[in-house]
């Protein structure tokens, strides 16, 4: 009977210890050396809003110039490791289009994304802006256009394939 309590609880203890997850790792500061994962190119010298990845195993994140890079990254088959954790800029918290911030850093998964707004990210390409607060979300909407939805809903041509060039973008101030 004791041995019967013993395992109980053991097994019991194991159940919580699964029930605990791993925190993910805290977002770094954006720096004047971050360089974009695809193109290599400085970060700072870019507006708009930024994303990093963080990799099992990897002591710095990946940094992207552009979430919509950032989305073609998590969509694309092809993994460096496991992903650990996924920030990026709110931009309802940042200065100005032009200067997102260095530390504004929310969970994508908490971020509601404006998808399909004519406005240009940092690579001059459409860009998919993040808001921590839906209301911010709203109100670029409401001056910009495009849909908000969660992370997990931006549909693939948002973030993989070719950019019309003749496309009008806005730069928001």
């Amino acid at each position: 009977m004791r041995a019967l309590l013993i395992a109980a609880l053991a097994l019991g203890l194991a159940a919580c210890k699964e029930e605990v997850a791993e925190a993910p790792p805290a977002p770094v500061d954006l720096t004047e050396e971050a360089l974009s994962y695809f193109c290599q190119m400085n970060i700072a010298d870019h507006g708009g809003p930024k994303g990093q990845i963080h990799l099992q195993g990897m002591p710095t994140p990946i940094f992207f110039a552009q979430v919509r890079d950032m989305v073609a990254y998590l969509k694309s088959p092809e993994r460096d490791a496991e992903i650990t954790a996924i920030y990026v800029s709110d931009m309802g918290a940042a200065q100005s289009w032009e200067t997102p911030g260095i530390s504004n850093w929310i969970l994508a998964n908490d971020a509601q994304f404006v998808v399909g707004a004519p406005v240009a990210g940092g690579m001059g390409a459409p860009e998919i802006v993040p808001f921590a607060a839906p209301s911010d979300a709203d109100s670029f909407i409401a001056q910009y256009g495009g849909q908000a939805m969660t992370l997990n809903d931006i549909p693939d041509d948002a973030a993989i394939g070719a950019v019309d060039l003749e496309l009008k973008l806005e730069t928001p101030s």
